[in-house]
């Protein structure tokens, strides 16, 4: 028996991907196009919480939230079957985005996050601007 509760269910969850998404493809571009270097993927403290984006050097973590995964205020939406599973589920990820963030920052680290529905232009002029603010 699978963990999801339609096979349709099933194929979606297996397609999401844990980097080079879209939205974090779209921000990425224009970074590298303005010269910055970065890492992709990658556990600042070690371990198994990854952000998206890492400028190692200027300590600085970009997360790239996706607006159902990490309930989005404006898009998030309510799943309709295997409510019980879904919401728990969903607010852990909320609780450990929180505790990710606490994490890096009490070990001097700048934590970005941004949604998968901001304009990626403008996100990544936001961090252009921070990391070469810390490179001066």
């Amino acid at each position: 028996m699978s963990w999801a509760s339609t096979e349709g269910s099933r194929r979606s969850m297996r397609a999401n991907r844990r980097r080079d998404t879209k939205p974090e493809l779209a921000i990425r571009s224009p970074l590298h196009a303005a010269g910055l270097r970065y890492r992709v993927d990658f556990a600042p403290l070690g371990g198994r919480r990854r952000a998206d984006i890492v400028f190692t050097r200027w300590r600085v973590a970009v997360f790239v939230d996706g607006c159902f995964w990490h309930r989005c205020p404006l898009h998030a939406t309510y799943p309709k079957r295997n409510c019980d599973y879904w919401l728990p589920k969903l607010q852990r990820n909320i609780d450990r985005d929180r505790e990710t963030d606490e994490q890096l920052r009490s070990s001097g680290w700048i934590v970005v996050r941004c949604w998968e529905h901001d304009p990626p232009v403008e996100v990544a002029k936001r961090i252009e601007h921070l990391v070469r603010r810390l490179r001066t």
